[in-house]
């Protein structure tokens, strides 16, 4: 069979929409925060699946992009359930698995998307073990050097709730934000992400309440993801 193919989120990227405006106000807010020179890797992440948090980390990064001109990289960190590839429409392998695991250099992985200052870092190969490349020390040091070159660098993370992953790479960027999907996440599960993210609350940047209407092809829809948080091969 062919290798499947995956719409560009791109030319989804309606800069009148309410959403697009949603999004423009969400990144004035962001840099209203005190010290927002600060602020230079932003993760996003979620309590639990099928809250929209890549949606919104890839809305985000098209409107600094864009409207913003920042210079700006998103990378797929969720590293169990990839998505961002699909979204934009890009092969999955040559990421951040083989710069933690093989040593590549990152600019050689990094991909270029249709906006001129958006750029991808995909997750990589499929991994049985993603937990083993999650090293603070070496995360610190790829931001670092990914600093150097970016103005903006946003990180989408697996959900809290299901597995650590986040609170590793918590300790290693800038600010956080919580993307809760309004009338569908228990108040209990939101209350037990906020007391995992507590231990570093002044990183807590905010909450998006997201419960936008599905627009958009059937395979951003995230509900195919299940409960099941395993590594998935392509």
């Amino acid at each position: 069979m062919g290798k499947e193919k995956y719409l560009n989120l791109v030319d989804y990227y309606d800069v009148e929409s309410p959403e697009a405006s949603e999004f423009r106000r969400l990144l004035h807010n962001l840099n209203g925060l005190k010290s927002p020179q600060n602020k230079r890797s932003i993760m996003i992440t979620s309590s639990m699946v099928s809250e929209g948090k890549s949606l919104i980390s890839s809305f985000l990064a098209m409107t600094a992009a864009r409207h913003k001109g920042r210079k700006t990289l998103l990378i797929d960190f969720d590293l169990r359930r990839p998505t961002i590839h699909r979204l934009f429409g890009l092969s999955r392998e040559k990421g951040i698995a083989e710069v933690l695991l093989d040593g590549a250099a990152v600019r050689t992985v990094v991909k270029q998307t249709a906006l001129e200052k958006l750029d991808i870092l995909t997750a990589g190969r499929h991994l049985e073990n993603p937990s083993d490349i999650i090293n603070g020390p070496a995360i610190h040091k790829l931001l670092e050097e990914l600093k150097f070159y970016y103005e903006l660098i946003l990180i989408d993370t697996s959900p809290v709730v299901p597995v650590s992953d986040p609170l590793i790479l918590m300790d290693e960027v800038d600010g956080v934000l919580l993307v809760v999907k309004a009338g569908s996440t228990p108040r209990g599960v939101i209350t037990r992400t906020t007391g995992l993210l507590a231990r570093q609350k002044e990183k807590v940047l905010g909450v998006v309440v997201n419960n936008l209407t599905h627009s958009l092809p059937y395979y951003y829809d995230y509900s195919y993801y299940g409960y099941n948080y395993s590594p998935t091969k392509e």
